[in-house]
């Protein structure tokens, strides 16, 4: 009999399978549950590890504490929570002092200002292998938001909040420059070019989108999910949890400048960094077809990309060219 491992399941599948003999739904998205004043909340969490989600060479501190809170704002936003506490823990290694995780803090501090947290804890404790930042932030959900929100149907609209793939084509950038500067270069090539792109990584950003423009907007998307791991991945999430088809279309996906003068110089191609990148930052909403004048009235940042499709289309990517290619997402089977 074979042994399971992680590289022959995946991550989706061994999640799925850890949960099957026990009471609970594995992939219970959102989890919410309903207070007394008849709103719901739900919560969302995030571990960052030095070494791989992050490198301190390049990373300013204080960005990655302000990144670190984005990462788990944008998935409360996917699902029409509202920011309310934020819990972080923080595993300092001894090549940290205190005016380092002061930086860290005061990203963070920042950004929870920003997005309206209104209570935030933190605790320290020693780490061995490096900088480990752990975050836990609840949201609310209004019954009034939630009463907007319709059932997904067919030829419903997928919409980004914006470009895709750069936070990745940044961080090959950045990668490069630490290749050079480990091979004694003393000067900078190319980061001011693709400064667009360096801060999509660095820096990411959640300007629209929120819960309480939807509310004022007075309609609910179906379905949201923030794309932190690609569009492939997202893509695959809606098609499991709508039961429904999607199709997007390469040549609707928005992307930043310079994308694709870089992805020349790296031997990259933008729609796979699009598709299967990381750490994007950007919501994704399925919205009826019937509100597509108020989505491009209030939401006028959006790009319309695809649409939900019959349940044995599946997830597919349509080339310029009209052909359907099968999405498929590195975690998934």
């Amino acid at each position: 009999m074979e042994e399971n491992t992680f590289a022959s399941l995946g991550r989706i599948e061994a999640i799925r399978q850890l949960f099957e003999g026990t009471p609970y739904k594995a992939f219970q998205e959102p989890c919410y549950f309903e207070n007394a004043a008849g709103d719901f909340t739900t919560s969302a969490s995030k571990v960052l590890l030095e070494g791989i989600d992050f490198d301190l060479v390049y990373f300013p501190l204080k960005h990655l504490g302000y990144k670190s809170v984005v990462l788990c704002t944008g998935e409360l936003w996917a699902v029409m929570a509202r920011p309310r506490t934020l819990s972080v823990v923080l595993g300092v290694s001894a090549k940290l002092d205190f005016a380092q995780v002061s930086e860290i803090w005061q990203g963070m501090i920042a950004a929870a200002k920003e997005f309206g947290y209104t209570g935030v804890s933190l605790e320290l404790q020693p780490s061995r292998n490096g900088l480990v930042i752990s975050i836990n932030a609840t949201g609310a959900a209004s019954k009034a938001i939630c009463d907007l929100r319709s059932v997904a149907h067919s030829k419903d609209l997928i919409c980004v909040s914006g470009s895709l793939g750069a936070a990745y084509m940044g961080l090959q950038a950045l990668e490069r420059e630490k290749i050079r500067f480990d091979q004694g270069a003393k000067e900078q090539q190319g980061l001011d070019r693709y400064k667009m792109l360096v801060a999509s990584y660095l820096k990411p950003e959640l300007e629209h989108g929120g819960p309480a423009e939807f509310e004022e907007a007075g309609f609910c998307p179906s379905f949201g999910y923030f794309i932190t791991r690609g569009l492939s991945d997202a893509l695959l999430r809606l098609v499991r949890d709508s039961g429904l088809g999607a199709k997007v279309y390469a040549e609707k996906i928005p992307f930043e400048g310079n994308t694709f003068a870089l992805g020349k110089e790296i031997n990259v191609d933008p729609v796979s960094a699009a598709m299967n990148g990381g750490d994007d930052c950007r919501l994704l909403f399925t919205v009826p077809i019937d509100k597509v004048e108020l989505l491009r009235k209030n939401f006028q940042t959006f790009d319309i990309i695809g649409h939900l499709a019959l349940p044995d289309v599946g997830a597919v990517l349509v080339t310029p060219d009209g052909v359907e290619l099968t999405v498929t997402a590195q975690g998934w089977q």
